[in-house]
């Protein structure tokens, strides 16, 4: 499994998808955020598919359109910086997702980037 993320948020991120996957829910708030430490890319996911390692959320790459779409955990853990070989992706271990993902989506959207500031989003959404 991925070392960038927490187990603890792992089982959660693999529970969210088994509830999606039995139709149980379907717009869980964000459980981890990845980011790139040299770059404007920003990633909001709340599942993940434990055999193939492909996680599911908000993915903004730096170019003013977020989307949700699926990440291949080991794909982002494996960029290195070209000349420093530090890994560029890192977890922010202060975010906290409050919100559904729609929330999120939907302020990106009128933003073109990842919003996390409270005042926007509870705008558009009640915490979960």
């Amino acid at each position: 499994m991925s070392k960038m993320i927490p187990q603890n948020l792992i089982e959660i991120m693999i529970h969210n998808a088994q509830e999606v996957q039995n139709q149980i829910a379907k717009d869980h708030a964000p459980v981890v955020k990845l980011h790139s430490r040299y770059g404007k890319a920003v990633w909001l996911l709340s599942e993940l598919d434990p055999v193939n390692n492909i996680a599911f959320g908000l993915c903004d790459l730096g170019q003013g359109k977020p989307e949700l779409g699926y990440v291949s955990l080991p794909d982002l853990a494996s960029l290195k910086h070209a000349r420093l070989k530090v890994p560029m992706v890192e977890t922010d271990p202060g975010f906290d997702g409050k919100y559904p993902m729609s929330v999120y989506l939907e302020a990106a959207k009128i933003a073109g980037k990842i919003v996390e500031e409270t005042a926007v989003l509870e705008r558009l959404g009640t915490p979960e």
